[in-house]
């Protein structure tokens, strides 16, 4: 299939990663290709000065110990939001140094703290091992708060691509577990439907860097022996069947993206229950394509998620 792309992402279809999951071995040689390549992604120098710690915090229950980044304004006089920030990756890929630059631009626009999870990876630690370990990091950031220096009551939670769907389950689980409170979330491009059955999943088969066969394996391996018809919300919020109570919203997608209408329905169905919610979709842009930092839609994908964690915490 033949897709209208931005003319500013073209030029980039050939360099970027191409990244095809099939099975573990596949698996495999894509985290290593990730590693290697950690030392090409873009680098940030802050405006600010930025105190960075790597440190662990109680994983859940009769589980390891979750590795968190910690991201401080150094000269900071009165308590700030906090973003409990996941990263993305098909719930398989991915680690603290793949989204470093961008958190790290972040904490230094927004001028807030942000605590980034580095959470078990399936298949081997399949759910609900990753979303359980978002939310033991977010646990953590309220009880420790003021020690962080953190505002209790602006504490928001957000991520792109899977990032995103375990931003959502993690939100899921702090409303019906009685907290932590969340003043809102950010989900960027977020992987939230195991059932693989809107349009844009069906017929994006060959789109760059994302498309139906890694949204299978993805799946496949997040939910290990837990896939069938009653697969949790935790894992799939798309499956939730009840929305109420949930944190202001800030939903984003791309235009030749698999993802695009479960995030497009999920902003739906959040606006429907009565939670604020904002989409914002972007024209000719792929999953991932906010790789591409030259190109103007890359831009004002930043300046729009920079605005939105603005209002949602209340900067």
């Amino acid at each position: 299939m033949s897709y209208a792309i931005d003319p500013e992402l073209v030029p980039w279809l050939d360099m970027l990663p191409k990244v095809a999951l099939t099975d573990y071995e596949s698996l495999v040689a894509a985290r290593n290709q990730r590693s290697e390549l950690n030392h090409l992604m873009p680098t940030y120098e802050p405006t600010n000065p930025i105190d960075v710690r790597d440190t662990t915090v109680p994983g859940p229950s009769d589980a390891p110990d979750v590795p968190v980044r910690i991201y401080t304004p150094a000269n900071r006089t009165e308590a700030l939001p906090g973003l409990v920030y996941i990263h993305g990756g098909g719930f398989v890929l991915g680690d603290l140094d793949m989204f470093h630059a961008h958190v790290l631009k972040l904490a230094d626009e927004l001028g807030i703290v942000i605590v980034s999870v580095d959470y078990r990876l399936a298949p081997e630690h399949p759910f609900p091992a990753p979303v359980e370990d978002c939310y033991a990091a977010l646990q953590w950031v309220a009880a420790k708060a003021d020690e962080l220096g953190i505002d209790p009551k602006r504490i928001g939670i957000g991520g792109e691509s899977a990032g995103g769907g375990l931003s959502a389950g993690t939100a899921l689980l702090a409303r019906d577990r009685g907290g932590p409170e969340l003043c809102f979330q950010y989900l960027g491009i977020p992987e939230l439907d195991d059932r693989l059955d809107t349009e844009s999943m069906r017929d994006y088969v060959d789109t760059p860097l994302w498309h139906r066969p890694n949204a299978i394996y993805s799946w496949t391996s997040y939910l290990g022996a837990d896939a069938g018809d009653d697969v949790s919300p935790y894992a799939a919020p798309s499956r939730a069947t009840d929305l109420k109570g949930l944190p202001p919203a800030f939903v984003t997608t791309c235009q030749y993206d698999p993802l695009r209408d479960e995030g497009i329905e999920y902003a739906r169905r959040l606006a429907h229950a009565g939670v604020p919610t904002e989409l914002r979709h972007y024209p000719g842009t792929f999953h991932g394509s906010g790789f591409v930092e030259s190109a103007a839609i890359t831009k004002r994908m930043f300046a729009d998620e920079v605005e939105a964690l603005r209002r949602g915490l209340r900067v």
